[in-house]
């Protein structure tokens, strides 16, 4: 189940950052402007998933549960913080076009989700490509975002001229609203294709938005599906709390 290929698989497709789990919004609406921006951004996050994920499971037998959050965020904003100052140093031109949203990757919710939900809890092998596919998936889907983004509102792909002189672009593309268009497109684009899948009797599985009713194998913890069905499956666990209530009371 955790095998080097399961994980990078799991990033890329099943559990996308972007297109299934709707992860990273911020950097994802913000940065996407150009297929080089998109790419950058999510190349950058995948560094700093791999390096923390990496670190937090060699750590994970060593940092108290109490102060795991905390630790977590420590080992996160020294990765970024490195990364950083090497995208400056070495790449200055995509360290401004990304500017603010760099040291805004201490935040991102799919690198702290990942280090409590996977790294915390397995070893270090499998946390470290699991880190490389989330962020092959978060990358993937930035890029494809900014790609449409650019060419629409361009009329380039990756700075290169793509359509010919007489296209006028549609510039509202590489403004804010475009980028809610083009995200709400292609997550429409990937439901239709499972929905046309799972019609024709496909497994269709691996492609999927949101929860897939697999409580099981999931690692999301905090899922509040999975607390209301082990109360609903558990009638007695209801009428303790019930009675623990009326007491209180």
């Amino acid at each position: 189940m955790n095998s080097v290929k399961e994980r990078l698989l799991n990033g890329l497709i099943k559990e996308n950052p972007t297109f299934v789990l709707m992860l990273g919004m911020c950097p994802t609406l913000a940065v996407t402007t150009s297929a080089i921006n998109g790419l950058g951004m999510g190349l950058t996050t995948m560094v700093v998933l791999a390096l923390s994920n990496t670190f937090i499971s060699l750590l994970r037998n060593i940092i108290p549960g109490k102060v795991r959050i905390p630790a977590f965020i420590v080992v996160i904003a020294s990765f970024v913080t490195m990364v950083e100052l090497l995208l400056e140093g070495f790449i200055p031109t995509l360290y401004d076009a990304l500017g603010i949203y760099i040291p805004l990757i201490v935040v991102n919710c799919i690198i702290l989700g990942r280090a409590e939900s996977f790294a915390s809890k397995n070893p270090v092998l499998v946390s470290l490509f699991d880190g490389i596919g989330m962020g092959l998936g978060f990358s993937f889907a930035l890029t494809c975002i900014g790609a449409v983004r650019e060419l629409i509102g361009a009329g380039t792909l990756f700075g290169i001229s793509i359509l010919p002189d007489s296209y006028i672009p549609c510039t509202i593309f590489i403004m804010a609203p475009g980028a809610f268009f083009v995200l709400a497109a292609l997550t429409a684009i990937q439901n239709k294709v499972k929905i046309a899948g799972e019609k024709k009797g496909k497994d269709m599985s691996k492609i999927q938005s949101g929860c897939g009713n697999d409580c099981l194998n999931c690692s999301d913890t905090a899922c509040t599906k999975r607390f209301y069905d082990e109360k609903a499956q558990n009638p007695e666990s209801k009428k303790i709390n019930g009675e623990e209530d009326e007491t209180n009371a």
